[in-house]
């Protein structure tokens, strides 16, 4: 087992700038990009702390931010946060790993972990980061997670990782905008409740 998550190890050279370019590329020719946080911001009560897990280049948290919510970035990508810190200001954007994630301050109301992250982090760290985003979220707020059901990481074994850290699967449906989950499904968004 490596500690690199998969995004370091398992893609190209220049594909952190790739990836920032794509979603300002997209952001410039007025794609929607904002489905995630217009989500989470429905769920969420107004002016609430978020954690943006695995911010990326920061589109889901900037979002939630100019709805009036206090974001929280954090990747493990210094390209990605650099990104979000040049494109985005307003939230505060870190380098960190979410599998040790240990921020010492107030807990979250809630944490978004979008566009894939999970089929991202280092083989056998989904646990941990999952522990880690149940110990950043208050009791009875929610981590609500995305991701393609294609990849490494199978849905039996996310959700066994899920009870596991302690977490409660609330809902899960197949697309962000809440289309009903089937098993054929090729993308899972799980809310999950923390106890």
């Amino acid at each position: 087992m490596t500690d690199r998550p998969r995004w370091f190890t398992e893609t190209k050279d220049g594909h952190s700038q790739w990836y920032v370019d794509r979603f300002r590329t997209m952001a410039a020719e007025g794609v929607d990009l904002a489905g995630e946080a217009r989500l989470v911001d429905a769920v969420t009560a107004p002016g609430s702390r978020v954690l943006d897990a695995g911010c990326g280049p920061g589109r889901v948290g900037a979002e939630l931010h100019a709805r009036g919510h206090t974001v929280v970035g954090v990747d493990a990508d210094p390209v990605l946060v650099a990104a979000a810190e040049e494109d985005h200001p307003g939230p505060r954007w870190l380098v960190a790993d979410l599998a040790t994630l240990d921020l010492d301050e107030e807990p979250f109301d809630v944490a978004v972990v979008a566009g894939n992250v999970m089929v991202f982090v280092a083989p056998g760290t989904e646990r941990a980061v999952l522990t880690s985003l149940r110990s950043a979220v208050r009791p009875g707020g929610r981590v609500i997670l995305g991701f393609a059901t294609d990849r490494d990481l199978a849905l039996d074994s996310f959700d066994a990782d899920v009870a596991a850290a302690g977490l409660v699967l609330e809902q899960r449906f197949a697309t962000w905008d809440l289309e009903p989950w089937h098993d054929d499904a090729d993308f899972a968004v799980t809310f999950l409740r923390v106890p």
